[in-house]
């Protein structure tokens, strides 16, 4: 249903799940004693502490995709009955519901406005933002996604008319109407330094227009950000593959849940976004591991959904000021129990509420948390299927949010103090509606004043920046001399490329010295974004630690594990190659210095990057240094294509890297020439270096060798009508009558684990990570499904097809076809496995044409031959494995 690959079968259990999986390195515990539902629908426990009830049904809410809360509880759902796979508009609507009695139950509601695939929502005041695909009204297809905003002046539940377009085109079109939504644009969430935060995913988009006319195109996935006006557009962060949504903390720390590649062994990660940073997928996050931030950890299989950074004075302070995770796969809401550590942070994950394949949540300011399910409704909608519930301390009192409209500036600026996220961004919104004059000077107050708890100085100081604009740098340099707000002020004056032109330099290079590393965080990010290239040689300074270490040949690095230290000069990196730092970075070669001006220098594709490297190639007195020249130079011998839209990497794609679709520019010839020269020059223990390179970097540069053996073939015959032919009691027996039995057999594994290799399973599926990766990664399928689903997976392969392994059908040069599921996947070649297990590799050139199947590969029936006792032994096997 939703962008993350929520996938079921194709090829024997190519299951709805979206990823697989590390193993934890502890069992998750639950927060603490649950409550059991004895009474209400498919919500199955949650903490003794809490009340949660049945808001909305199926009714009112079928199919619900995303789901926001304005500040006064009025919910506003997003009912998405064409899902991930469907194709035809019309489907779409939000509804608007509201609970007069606050007794937790929906009284009354309205279909606020129509959209097709709602996929985030924002209710601010009497506006409602939301992000969804467009459909061409001519041909009926996809023509892109949009931000939009609607208003509701007179407050009757429906929107006065249709929606302003903030942002255009922000998904590419060839994708959302071959595939859908699954890899798409999504979740939306402001945060208190007023931007829409964007989570995209790696369908990316091409030219994206704002309502400035700014267009911006983005290979892959990640974070992009807009004004509410619609101006401003810019990305954020970059190499996210499929995320759902973003948490945004008081201070602007954000937090999301990412997946990776489908089914083939890898996971959902949990990670602190931090502006400016690439995170690497596909092509940097497992071998150049050091370029990255890497994630805070490795969860295990899932399909990360909605997410909420909790902080609200209502709820008990174990559950409060957590970031807050929505799991569609694992039907489950975490908690992360975030501490600090030097500019980002480690974590804790503990189970938290569990919701029938959950898919957002959203608070009031009343401290009322509501939670949307999809519920089992497929993956193109069901009219029958879908709920909201909702959320509150056992202590908690109804307490009506404030009329903001008739709340004076004074008492606006007063609620920019209060405890609850909500009634401050609220009370931040409609402030920025009033006089300048009077906003600023109100906002000033409490950025100033030192009495008053540090997240209301923080909303005081990015109400002051955004009233103000330039005309208050000056007072925000004054702060910068605050060690409580220093790291606020100094993300505030570099906010906003548009305000920042007379901001000075001086606060930001005192930053950089500071003892906080948050601070030089803050200041390092802000150099890169004032745009002055005179600061190159402080960022050079930037001091690079021991893990900056490339993983081994043939290893991956650790994409998933906590490393603070490399947070700052990742960053610095990302300043100076901002700011195009070429003369810097090239004057720092043989300096103490060079391994960040190395480092930055890979991605500076300038013909003065190149002729500088060479000059100092011939200058460098030892082989350590020369050896990193080469390794830049030959990094710099390709670059990415740009991206026009027309292509997609795929749910499985190449991921060695560095680059995707990798092409020859401008100083390719010049690279390649001194290159040569130095390998003729070199003996056979020399030319190593050059042959490891080649691989590595993937120049394809003949003459060194070195270049990897592209898909080994496999011997794994399997003959499958052999055995879907034979009849016990599952091929004689209903589907509902071998479920009802299966549930009372407890099943041998051992037995299970026989009967995987004798039907057929080992051709298309793994079990351990040691083994070749094949169709979905089996090793831990039982913490992603239970016996059930399972079960019913395997008895009905056609029910729902995995969007990362449907069947393909290939037609080739030659007359030559093939079908199969996709393995990998590059801009050179298509590996297909086909059922019997064999490995076919197809140059893209040679492809005619490509279609996807409506079936699975897997053919019903390969069960048939079983007793109850085996199938049920089949079932227990596979669920118990959670590697």
């Amino acid at each position: 249903m939703l962008k993350i690959t929520f996938s079921l079968v194709t090829a024997f259990l190519i299951l709805y799940w979206n990823n697989a999986v590390n193993d934890r390195s502890e069992p998750i515990k639950s927060a603490t004693s649950l409550a059991k539902a004895d009474s209400l629908p498919n919500a199955a426990s949650w903490p003794a502490e809490l009340n949660v009830t049945h808001f909305a049904g199926s009714d009112l809410t079928p199919s619900p995709a995303c789901l926001a809360v304005a500040a006064s509880g009025e919910v506003f759902v997003g009912v998405d009955m064409i899902g991930s796979l469907g194709k035809t508009p019309g489907k779409g609507r939000i509804v608007r519901l509201v609970d007069t009695d606050h007794d937790g139950k929906v009284d009354k509601n309205t279909t606020f406005a129509e959209v097709d695939n709602p996929r985030g929502i924002i209710a601010m005041g009497d506006r409602v933002f939301v992000l969804h695909t467009t459909f061409s009204k001519e041909t009926q297809k996809a023509s892109g996604m949009d931000l939009v905003v609607f208003e509701d002046k007179n407050w009757d539940g429906v929107a006065d008319g249709g929606p302003s377009p903030l942002i255009q085109s922000i998904s590419s079109p060839k994708f959302l109407q071959s595939r859908g939504t699954d890899h798409s644009t999504n979740g939306i969430r402001m945060g208190i330094d007023g931007w829409i935060y964007i989570a995209v995913g790696d369908f990316g988009f091409h030219d994206a227009v704002d309502r400035s006319g700014k267009k911006l195109t983005q290979l892959g996935g990640g974070i992009v950000r807009v004004r509410p006006d619609g101006t401003e557009m810019e990305v954020f962060t970059h190499g996210m593959r499929n995320i759902y949504d973003v948490a945004i903390d008081p201070y602007m720390n954000v937090f999301t849940r990412d997946n990776t590649n489908d089914g083939g062994g890898w996971n959902i990660r949990f990670s602190n976004q931090i502006q400016s940073g690439e995170y690497g997928y596909p092509v940097l996050f497992k071998h150049f591991t050091e370029e990255i931030i890497p994630a805070l950890v490795d969860v295990g299989g899932g399909s990360g959904t909605g997410s909420l950074f909790m902080d609200d004075p209502n709820w008990p302070a174990k559950y409060n000021q957590v970031p807050m995770m929505a799991d569609w796969g694992r039907n489950q809401l975490y908690i992360h129990r975030v501490t600090p550590d030097g500019p980002t942070f480690t974590q804790k994950e503990e189970e938290f509420i569990k919701l029938a394949q959950i898919t957002d949540i959203d608070i009031d300011a009343s401290g009322s948390v509501y939670l949307s399910a999809w519920d089992g409704a497929g993956y193109s909608g069901n009219p029958g299927k879908g709920f909201v519930v909702r959320a509150v301390p056992k202590t908690w009192q109804y307490k009506p949010f404030v009329d903001l409209k008739e709340s004076s500036v004074k008492d606006l600026a007063t609620l920019l103090t209060n405890a609850s996220a909500v009634q401050r961004l609220a009370a931040q919104q409609e402030l920025l509606t009033r006089k300048e004059k009077d906003v600023t000077k109100a906002s000033w107050k409490v950025a100033e004043n030192k009495q008053l708890p540090l997240y209301a100085r923080v909303a005081g100081i990015y109400t002051y920046a955004q009233a103000a604009g330039a005309s208050g740098n000056d007072n925000l340099v004054k702060l910068t001399n605050d060690q409580d707000v220093r790291e606020f002020a100094l993300r505030a004056l570099a906010d906003r490329m548009k305000s920042n032109s007379n901001v000075p330099v001086e606060p930001f290079l005192k930053g950089l010295q500071d003892g906080t590393p948050r601070v030089q965080l803050a200041a390092t990010v802000g150099l890169g974004r004032l745009g002055r290239p005179e600061v190159a040689d402080a960022l050079l300074k930037v001091k690079v630690p021991a893990s900056f270490v490339s993983p081994a040949k043939g290893t991956e690095g650790p994409h998933a594990t906590p490393n603070s230290p490399i947070i700052l000069p990742h960053v610095a990196v990302r300043a100076l190659v901002a700011l195009n730092a070429v003369d810097a970075c090239v004057q720092a070669i043989g300096t103490e210095n060079a391994t960040l001006a190395l480092w930055a220098l890979r991605y500076m594709h300038d013909p003065k990057a190149v002729s500088g490297l060479i000059s100092a190639y011939g200058q460098a007195k030892d082989d350590g240094t020369k050896n990193q020249i080469l390794t830049t130079l030959s990094r710099l011998y390709k670059k990415e294509a740009p991206y026009d839209g027309s292509w997609w990497w795929s749910t499985r794609p190449d991921t060695h890297g560095p680059y995707y679709k990798a092409i020859t520019w401008e100083s390719s010839d010049t690279i390649k020439d001194f290159l040569m020269q130095q390998w003729n020059k070199a003996d056979d223990n020399g030319k190593q270096l050059y042959a490891d390179l080649n691989g590595r970097l993937r120049m394809g540069i003949t003459e060194f060798g070195g270049e990897e053996v592209v898909a080994a073939k496999e011997e794994v015959k399997v003959d499958l009508n052999k055995i879907r032919n034979k009849k016990g009691q599952v091929g004689e027996s209903s589907i509902e009558d071998v479920m009802l039995a299966i549930a009372k057999i407890e099943g041998n594994p051992a037995l299970g684990k026989q009967l995987f290799t004798k039907q057929g399973c080992v051709a298309c599926h793994s079990l351990s990570k040691g083994e070749v990766m094949k169709g979905p990664f089996m090793g831990q399928i039982g913490s992603i499904m239970n016996r059930e689903q399972i079960a019913e997976s395997i008895l009905k392969p056609n029910a729902s097809i995995s969007q990362g392994f449907a069947s393909v059908l290939i037609t080739a040069k030659g007359d030559k076809s093939y079908m199969g599921f996709v393995s990998e996947e590059s801009a050179d070649k298509l590996v297909v496995r086909d059922i019997a297990g064999q490995v076919t590799t197809i140059k893209t050139s040679d492809i005619i044409s490509r279609k996807e199947m409506e079936s699975s590969m897997m053919p019903p029936g390969l069960a048939n031959e079983l007793s109850y006792e085996e199938f049920a032994s089949l079932i227990t096997f596979l669920s118990q494995q959670r590697k």
